[in-house]
């Protein structure tokens, strides 16, 4: 495999194509393999670990998982990632993010329990893919709007749902209950007669605990202090009166493939599971794009964010026969293996071996039915509220009106939809707004001076009656700014006193079909009423877009080469003005003049 794939990667180099993924990427730290780093490593591994081991608990429970799945996810994705990774210091695992995006469709019923396994399968291939298609430079242009409005959302979330077991009230709801958060409230609401006092006090313990904790003593790993101590204050209640986490044995570390009987049976799960895969496979890869890049802007290390996609996707189809559990870059493991003293990769694989220790541990040892289910509710709150950031929300409220609007409109769908609907609301909005600013082509005016210089107008003035427009178009023409290109150049050409158009490309990008086909339109028309249309300081991307379409055809029809005529010229950067001058002359030859009166076009938005 190894062989074939090397193969591939000197095709592509030979190709002139960008290098494949490396399948042994943890080899190019080899020049920091030595005995005192991999000391630090050691050190900065058991500090993960006390963090990675509780928290692996507590996102599983957060999924509606058996715990034992966020343990080993931990282990697993620990142990496979950095293998793959360019990044020396990500840490992945569950997260709360992607966790309660599979709670959100485990709650709504998309999905059972059982589909997990191949769900998380999906996952890891379509990060693959992702890493193969390049797709992980695309996230850069993801706002960071879409982000702040999808965290504070699914916090918000996790807080009310953890609501549950801090009362003591989880009996009362069925597994559908609350696939909404008016409908989770509303169900809260109507069941807080039942409450208990002990699971709250036991829960809201944790969390008072662990706030003060990471407040004053930070280097000490709090999540599992705090989980030890109310753990063992949970003592001095009456068992009956809380709910305690199930053991799990050897057995239920065995292997769980995927269900699927026969081929129909794997097109109608694919067909279902498709989306929320691809929902989470984008935020995985997200979550670790954003992650790397910054503990690079740290470190001076130059990351691969398509590499670290290929580590994410590698992760995954390796812990879904084991863990049943999607994986993402952990922001907050991450930052505290880089703050504890890591300095190769082997720090993530000394982590994922404690992880995998410490499941056989519990799997021999009735260590997790000791802990009540109120006291990793009170820690999933905790790390909810962390994730709220009150400047983030601020700066992105105040800094535009589309990114505040990207931000609301983001969190309320996550507050009232799927979260793998929720998050590409946010990125279709916030792509659609671009979109809307980026499709915005300026008509400049232009005019030719006393002296035969082509400059831009000084000062506004109404148009005239011309018989030749000179249209400076500046700025991109793809299909989002195609329509108004063609409603300007249309409010142009309804002069009835106009014959001539000369478009001036110089500064035209982007130009596509849609453009074109407008462009096409433009030159029958004014064809169709003889009149005519001319192509000037045309750059080469421009000219071979109109090539390519057959464009340049019916501009140039009525034309000779050998009679040396043309509607379209070429950009000259040696005199840049040239090849307008050369279409006014040919807009003279057209009208059978030597003389014309030349108008520019005048954009009567400027005056606005």
């Amino acid at each position: 495999m190894r062989f074939f794939w090397k193969h591939l990667r000197r095709k592509a180099r030979n190709s002139k194509l960008e290098s494949l993924p490396d399948l042994f990427a943890i080899r190019h730290h080899r020049a920091h393999f030595t005995p005192n780093n991999l000391a630090h490593d050691a050190k900065a591994s058991l500090n993960v670990s006390l963090l990675a081991i509780p928290q692996g608990m507590a996102y599983a429970t957060i999924a509606g998982l058996p715990i034992v799945n966020g343990i080993l996810c931990s282990a697993v994705a620990s142990l496979v990632a950095p293998i793959f990774a360019s990044s020396r210091f990500t840490i992945l695992g569950p997260t709360n993010a992607t966790s309660f995006m599979l709670f959100s469709s485990l709650a709504a019923g998309t999905l059972g329990i059982e589909s997990v396994p191949f769900l998380v399968i999906l996952v890891g291939l379509l990060s693959v893919a992702g890493s193969l298609l390049k797709m992980a430079d695309l996230l850069q242009f993801i706002s960071r709007s879409v982000l702040v409005g999808y965290i504070t959302g699914a916090a918000t979330l996790i807080i009310f749902n953890q609501l549950k077991p801090l009362l003591g009230i989880s009996g009362y709801f069925e597994k559908t209950d609350g696939r909404t958060f008016p409908a989770l409230v509303a169900k809260i609401g109507e069941n807080l007669q039942h409450a208990s006092w002990q699971p709250a006090v036991l829960g809201l313990l944790a969390l008072t605990l662990f706030l003060v904790l990471q407040r004053y003593l930070k280097k000490l790993p709090n999540f599992a202090l705090t989980l030890i101590i109310t753990s063992l204050a949970a003592l001095l209640f009456p068992r009956e009166q809380l709910v305690f986490f199930q053991d799990f044995s050897l057995k239920d570390l065995s292997p769980s493939f995927p269900q699927i009987n026969g081929f129909q049976d794997l097109v109608n799960q694919t067909s279902v599971l498709l989306p929320i895969a691809f929902a989470l496979a984008f935020l995985a890869s997200l979550e670790n794009t954003a992650m790397s890049k910054s503990l690079a802007s740290k470190s001076g290390d130059r990351p691969d964010v398509n590499q670290d996609m290929f580590s994410v996707g590698m992760a995954n189809l390796a812990a879904s026969c084991l863990a049943a559990m999607p994986a993402s870059g952990s922001l907050i493991r991450s930052t505290l293996n880089y703050s504890s003293g890591a300095r190769t990769p082997f720090a993530s694989i000394f982590c994922g071996a404690i992880c995998l220790g410490a499941t056989f541990l519990f799997a021999t040892i009735p260590v997790v039915s000791q802990i009540p289910k109120a006291v990793l509710a009170g820690l999933v709150i905790a790390i909810a509220i962390s994730l709220v950031s009150p400047k983030n929300i601020r700066v992105c409220l105040r800094s535009t009106r589309s990114d505040a609007l990207v931000l609301v409109t983001t969190f309320l769908a996550t507050l009232l939809t799927p979260l793998h609907v929720a998050i590409f609301i946010g990125v279709a909005l916030s792509v659609a707004l671009f979109l809307r600013k980026a499709a915005v082509p300026q008509m400049v005016e232009y005019a030719v001076h006393d002296d035969g210089d082509l400059r831009e107008l000084g000062e506004k003035r109404p148009r005239p009656n011309p018989e030749i427009s000179i249209v400076h178009v500046e700025g991109d023409l793809f299909f989002g700014a195609a329509e108004l290109f063609r409603s300007q150049i249309q409010r142009i050409a309804a002069d009835p006193n106009l014959k001539v158009i000369i478009l001036r490309l110089k500064n035209a990008r982007h130009l596509d079909a849609t453009s074109v086909l407008a462009l096409a339109d433009l030159i029958k028309f004014m064809r169709e009423n003889d009149r005519h249309v001319l192509v000037s300081g045309t750059p080469r991307p421009v000219y071979r877009v109109l090539k390519k379409s057959g464009v340049l055809d019916i501009l140039q029809e009525g034309t000779s080469k050998e009679e040396g005529t043309s509607n379209l010229f070429m950009f000259g950067p040696s005199n840049p003005n040239i090849s307008t001058r050369n279409a006014l002359l040919r807009a003279q030859q057209l009208l059978g003049t030597k003389q014309a009166d030349i108008s520019i076009f005048h954009d009567a938005n400027k005056d606005k």
